[in-house]
């Protein structure tokens, strides 16, 4: 039978437990894969302290993404076939050596990736081009305020807001991290601490202020974000890693600005067809090599507390994997 990280009960991820599971049958129209890396993200830690929207019924395995290979089909329509490395999208699950999921839902990994790469891609980078292209309507030549620059959400804004045609602001609290972002496109780097951002955003920006702010972390972040906006000005609540922040509605009518809630995964759910595109074009910038995750961490599914802890306590630069 195959392993996986098990949630048992709500708590942190020391909770969790490594067990045996019993092998799904496959039914119509589903694949099996074999899990060569699952990718870590906030809402997994979030769900198994009972702290996200979505609550599985325990016990449960978490995990939103991974990337294998295609072990057995039950679709003669599929788009796939056995033998092709895929990229898995998942509600919960992908913390594990093997899993099933409908063949329509598989999409093919990018050649030029490895797994790890592969199943650290459309979390983030999907969330990033909902929040940009789709939610935002960044423009050539606007400036981008990229909060929390150096997590795997934030690069992939970075590289993103760059491809774009940007000016790219990397905010991030260490210089290891603002490094990687200006490795992968940042124009001007702020590190938390040294100078309030609001006032070095206005200083790089001769006192005009960014057009897109891009904010997964919330809290006094996202209040001080208000203060350091262009006319027009969209802010891009991505996440609260830092805490729920409050807009002084007073400071967004002065500006014209938006407030604009961000949620890439209920979006498709809500429109696939929009989803589809979304996926193609990702794909499509990975191939040409625009766009690829930076996996800091390739950790072993037996370390899956580490790899989760390594997110909680902002020591990760991008992405980390677990590698069953």
């Amino acid at each position: 039978m195959p392993l996986a990280v098990v949630c048992p009960e709500l708590g942190p991820p020391e909770a969790l437990r490594l067990e045996e599971i019993a092998r799904k049958p496959l039914t119509d129209g589903e694949a099996r894969i074999a899990v060569r890396a699952a990718g870590i993200n906030f809402p997994d830690i979030l769900m198994c302290a009972g702290e996200y929207q979505l609550k599985p019924e325990l016990p449960f395995v978490p995990g939103v993404e991974a990337a294998g290979e295609v072990i057995e089909l039950r679709d003669r329509a599929s788009r796939v076939k056995v033998g092709d490395r895929v990229i898995v999208r998942l509600r919960f699950g992908a913390y594990a050596e093997e899993v099933v999921t409908s063949a329509a839902s598989l999409v093919p990994a990018p050649p030029n990736f490895d797994d790890a790469e592969a199943a650290t891609f459309l979390a983030g980078h999907g969330t990033a081009w909902h929040a940009l292209v789709e939610r935002g309507q960044l423009k050539r030549g606007d400036v981008l305020l990229v909060h929390g620059a150096g997590g795997g959400v934030g690069l992939a804004a970075v590289e993103l807001g760059k491809h774009l045609g940007a000016t790219v602001i990397a905010a991030a609290s260490r210089e290891d991290k603002l490094a990687v972002a200006r490795e992968r496109g940042a124009d001007h780097g702020i590190l938390y601490g040294t100078e309030p951002f609001r006032d070095a955003v206005k200083r790089i920006t001769g006192g005009r202020g960014a057009d897109v702010v891009f904010d997964p972390v919330g809290g006094e972040v996202f209040e001080q974000s208000l203060r350091c906006i262009a006319w027009g000005a969209r802010l891009l609540v991505i996440g609260f890693t830092g805490g729920i922040g409050v807009a002084r509605t007073n400071l967004v009518l002065i500006k014209g600005a938006s407030v604009i809630g961000v949620r890439a995964g209920e979006a498709i759910r809500r429109d696939p067809e929009a989803g589809e595109r979304r996926i193609a074009a990702l794909l499509d910038l990975a191939a040409q090599g625009v766009l690829r995750p930076n996996v800091s961490h390739r950790l072993p599914l037996t370390d899956w507390a580490k790899g989760m802890r390594l997110l909680i306590d902002r020591k990760a630069i991008g992405r980390v994997a677990l590698l069953p």
